[in-house]
């Protein structure tokens, strides 16, 4: 805004033939500025009113930031754009500090010497490698579990999983915890790939997934060593997959294993002092997205997780893509290129069904397109929370 005293001096100079540049370094003011008062567009001691553009999508920021109070600004403001947004990131974070404040997270507000802190229970995970699976489990060449101990009372609980990617560590990492009905305030782990980056800092999207679980994280020092119970529990846990995992099939390996380590809580009721609360679980999954490639057998089948999906005689011997969604009861069959091509309701891990119902008829689709944003943070390395009925409303 000029002054008064400025307005007359720069229209003394445009009278001499200055230009508007020339009188716009002169005054030390913006040009743009200097020619609206000079066209008469403003007037002299009057501030011009602009129209913030973000207020209109402020009860959508505050929805989005209330289901996930750690949600990336840069996320939010791709997600607003295609709402039809137009200013550039730097504005929109302006706006965001202005007009609102993201909420404070329970789980990091616990951590930080809550009160509450010390009424609940800890869980220490142990990502084990097991030798080759048989080979009737089509499984692939290794077999990973996934031990998830108690550190007050002493319960632990072991999932199988078929690889050490991110989305079926999410997955063994969700199963031990429904079966050790609740979660821990906090998540103890070692320098593990799925959890720690090569420099040895938990990654973003493992943040999503503490949050999502209302737990948070912590990295052992890399000098401390598993302590004497996760030794024994893992001594344990390779004894019994020496002895009697080569007999079973996948799905009564996971049964032997989960009564093996319901045995040891008769022990461990008459010998912990500390009982401690666990936190109750999401009704669903953090939606990881397990992909895999198979090939169609002459039949029309397709195997997966010691399952079998009929499929059309003319895609025998091609090449499909499996999707499943952690959170969802079906699993989609799709192309090289990714066009969904059948979906079908997903059966029991290990039942050895051969399931032929699919939704629908068999028909290519044109995958959607999505924005670069968008499609990023859908895939398994960066999963993020879905958004709410409200926000979307």
């Amino acid at each position: 805004m000029l002054s008064a005293e400025e307005y007359k001096d720069a229209y003394a100079l445009r009278q001499q033939g200055w230009s508007i540049s020339a009188i716009a370094r002169c005054l030390g003011r913006d040009r743009k500025t200097v020619r609206a008062y000079l066209n008469r567009e403003r007037s002299v001691g009057v501030r011009a009113v602009t129209c913030d553009e973000f207020l209109q999508f402020v009860p959508y920021c505050r929805q989005r930031l209330e289901d996930d109070p750690h949600l990336q600004a840069k996320v939010l403001h791709s997600e607003i754009v295609e709402l039809g947004y137009n200013r550039a990131y730097s504005t929109f974070t302006r706006a965001l500090r202005r007009h609102l404040t993201r909420p404070p997270c329970g789980p990091c507000h616990r951590g930080r010497g809550s009160p509450s802190r010390g009424t609940f229970e800890d869980v220490q995970f142990d990502w084990v490698r097991l030798p080759p699976p048989p080979v009737e489990w089509d499984c692939g060449p290794e077999m990973h579990l996934l031990m998830g101990s108690l550190t007050q009372s002493g319960r632990w609980r072991a999932a199988l999983a078929d690889t050490d990617d991110l989305p079926h560590y999410v997955e063994a990492l969700d199963q031990v915890l429904r079966r050790l009905g609740g979660t821990g305030e906090r998540w103890l782990f070692d320098r593990t790939r799925p959890v720690c980056s090569t420099a040895g800092k938990v990654t973003a999207v493992f943040h999503e997934i503490a949050v999502h679980y209302g737990a948070s994280i912590a990295i052992r020092p890399q000098m401390e060593a598993s302590g004497p119970v996760v030794r024994a529990h893992r001594s344990v846990v390779l004894h019994w997959w020496n002895t009697a995992a080569d007999e079973l099939s996948v799905r009564a390996a996971q049964d032997s294993l989960d009564r093996l380590t319901e045995r040891s809580d008769r022990w461990h009721r008459r010998t912990s002092r500390d009982a401690r609360a666990l936190l109750p679980l999401p009704p669903k999954p953090f939606p990881a997205r397990i992909c895999v490639q198979r090939r169609v057998d002459p039949r029309g089948l397709v195997s997966f997780e010691g399952n079998f999906y009929l499929l059309a005689p003319g895609l025998a011997g091609n090449e499909v893509g499996i999707r499943r969604r952690l959170d969802e009861p079906h699993l989609s069959i799709t192309t090289t290129r990714g066009a969904v091509i059948a979906r079908f309701p997903r059966a029991p891990r290990g039942a050895g069904q051969t399931v032929a119902e699919h939704s629908g008829p068999i028909t290519l689709e044109r995958p959607n397109r999505t924005s670069t944003a968008a499609a990023r943070a859908w895939t398994a390395g960066r999963t993020r929370r879905p958004r709410c009925r409200a926000a979307t409303d």
